[in-house]
């Protein structure tokens, strides 16, 4: 599926403008509630066919807004399981990813679902929790119907950070989920100790999804997208990965 260049896309490589639908909406409301209604068509669609499916969320405040116009549509939640794209290893709830799904996501009317989260109180050691996530997609038995990416505006996407010493071996491995030791990338905060959505696991999803709010971080992925370069910047991944088209969800 391709798209014509856009203002968003025009000065791309030709093969990110061949795998990058951008989808720009007038205001906020606009665009939560298309990115979720093309989300939950995603799962819709994978409960037609195996009779159940498997979302996973990122972190962040831009999905919020998403995530809750999703809650409130009248899936069959009982049916959907939700994992997430990373985590911040720690024991602090205020950081953890897990905790914000269930505040944005769970609580707003999904209740029913299955919730996997990537840490448990015995792993909070991030080569273990990679491991058992990594084999916990596996076997999940379907692959995931939809992933949401977020950016942040060093153009990391999930916990894939630039300048981070296990970049390259997160973005070779084929495992679907990896360890990060984001020390000294800035945007990484206080919580450097990272579990993220590799290439290899985000190449089996069905859909994948950016959400992008503000000129800013259009203009972050209209350059990383000119860089052509996944170890300067990671969202790369999101469209160079083979599989599933990347939708970009774009609102000012």
């Amino acid at each position: 599926m391709s798209t014509r260049p856009t203002p968003a896309t025009s000065g791309m490589a030709p093969e990110h403008v061949a795998r990058c639908i951008f989808l720009p909406y007038a205001d906020a409301a606009a665009w939560a509630a298309a990115a979720a209604g093309a989300i939950g068509a995603a799962l819709q669609l994978a409960l037609g066919s195996h009779g159940r499916a498997l979302l996973l969320v990122s972190g962040g405040s831009t999905p919020a807004p998403v995530l809750g116009a999703l809650a409130r549509q009248p899936l069959p939640w009982a049916q959907i399981s939700i994992g997430l794209v990373d985590e911040r290893v720690t024991d602090d709830a205020a950081g953890r990813n897990d905790v914000l799904t269930r505040h944005t996501l769970l609580d707003q009317g999904a209740q029913a679902a299955s919730f996997h989260p990537l840490l448990t109180d015995a792993t909070l050691d991030a080569a273990a929790a990679a491991r058992d996530a990594s084999t916990w997609l596996q076997g999940f038995g379907i692959p995931p119907s939809a992933v949401i990416l977020g950016m942040g505006d060093d153009t990391h996407t999930a916990s894939l950070f630039p300048g981070s010493r296990d970049l390259a071996a997160a973005l070779t491995t084929t495992q679907a989920y990896a360890a990060i030791d984001a020390s000294g990338c800035a945007v990484a905060g206080q919580y450097p100790q990272r579990v993220s959505l590799t290439p290899a696991g985000l190449a089996r999803a069905r859909k994948r999804v950016l959400l992008l709010r503000g000129q800013d971080k259009l203009a972050a992925f209209q350059h990383a997208l000119t860089v052509n370069d996944a170890h300067t910047a990671p969202i790369c991944v999101a469209c160079d990965t083979p599989g599933a088209t990347l939708e970009v969800y774009w609102a000012a």
